[in-house]
């Protein structure tokens, strides 16, 4: 009868070693979430002129303190300005940017650019992604007639692609900015 309460005994702890080893497949790696503080656009008039910054920082994200808005100028009726999006992460020093990630991982990003208000500008969308779907951390933006409106600059992550927009896009928000624009 021991040596039957042994042999249980050694299987039982051989079962457990077995099932407890550690040779499992390591976990795939972890893509954290990007920190964006500061996103910044410039535009400027296609053909040269004056450039037009556009910017929000927020260092303390979901702090106390409201993001700092800037837009330096107004837009003028009729010129296409050449557009390109920076994306800084301010809370380490120095600024990391956030804009080379986003291109590197371009399959999975893509900007949105929507007016609101009675804003007349369109955009179009001047860089792309390796699969030849947009981007959009470059691009055109077309003042039409006298207007003033809004102007949002949203990032989505993981959207579905192709899309015909942000209503269908899916993914989630890395950041979404909104600035109050005039066309002169």
């Amino acid at each position: 009868m021991k040596k039957v309460n042994f042999l249980t005994t050694v299987f039982l702890t051989t079962l457990l070693f077995v099932s407890c080893s550690d040779d499992d497949d390591a976990p795939g790696a972890v893509n954290e979430e990007e920190v964006i503080t500061t996103l910044t656009a410039t535009l400027t008039p296609d053909g040269g002129g004056t450039a037009i910054t556009i910017q929000t920082r927020d260092l303390d994200g979901d702090g106390p303190n409201a993001p700092e808005v800037t837009v330096s100028g107004d837009l003028m009726a009729g010129v296409t300005y050449n557009g390109s999006l920076v994306l800084l992460n301010e809370t380490e020093s120095p600024a990391e940017n956030i804009t080379n990630e986003v291109e590197e991982e371009s399959l999975e990003h893509q900007f949105f650019f929507t007016a609101g208000g009675g804003l007349d500008v369109t955009t179009a969308y001047a860089n792309f992604d390796t699969a030849g779907d947009p981007l959009g951390t470059e691009f055109t933006l077309t003042a039409g007639a006298a207007s003033s409106g809004t102007l949002t600059f949203t990032l989505r992550h993981e959207p579905t692609k192709p899309n015909t927009g942000l209503g269908d896009a899916g993914g989630e928000t890395d950041i979404a900015a909104t600035f109050n624009v005039t066309v002169q």
